[in-house]
């Protein structure tokens, strides 16, 4: 499962918000299906660079995840490289493309239902899902005592020396 961090987070959301605010949506594209607008939020590329990155190597987004190596430096390994930074591994990015991963699904608005991986509404849903996801996993490792630095505020000072 992917790694929660707060560049994960946004970069999900801002892929959500260019599907939502029309961004070119096309599955079979890699430029412009669910991992390619992944990739044009996080590498600033334009889906024309991102597919022509992509066919120098082999197959969707899921197996190009699966031959991914950082030492290689093909130009797809680039693409990779930027999903592997935010914290994604091969899984993740095949779930990311076929909208599959159950635990994601549970965090659905109206709760858990399968998605069709070529609907631009699904694409939206699973993203801001995963966000969400994310966002609580994140807060659940925050291990904040909330009533100690509540006390803190209100405890008395200490009356502090006076230097003459």
């Amino acid at each position: 499962m992917a790694k929660p961090s707060f560049e994960l987070i946004s970069a999900l959301r801002k892929a959500a918000n260019r599907l939502q605010n029309g961004a070119h949506y096309a599955w079979g594209h890699h430029g412009a299906c669910n991992c390619g607008q992944l990739v044009q939020v996080v590498s600033q590329l334009t889906e024309g660079e991102i597919i022509r990155y992509a066919h120098t190597g082999t197959g969707e987004w899921t197996e190009l995840a699966e031959d991914f190596c950082s030492i290689t430096n093909a130009p797809y390994t680039l693409l990779m490289a930027k999903l592997d930074e935010l914290g994604l591994n091969a899984s993740d990015i095949h779930h990311i493309e076929y909208l599959s991963d159950k635990e994601v699904l549970q965090h659905l608005s109206g709760g858990f239902r399968w998605l069709k991986r070529n609907k631009r509404e699904d694409a939206i849903a699973y993203f801001e899902a995963f966000a969400n996801m994310l966002e609580e996993k994140m807060a659940q490792q925050l291990n904040i005592d909330f009533n100690k630095i509540l006390s803190m505020e209100t405890a008395p000072s200490e009356p502090q020396p006076v230097v003459v």
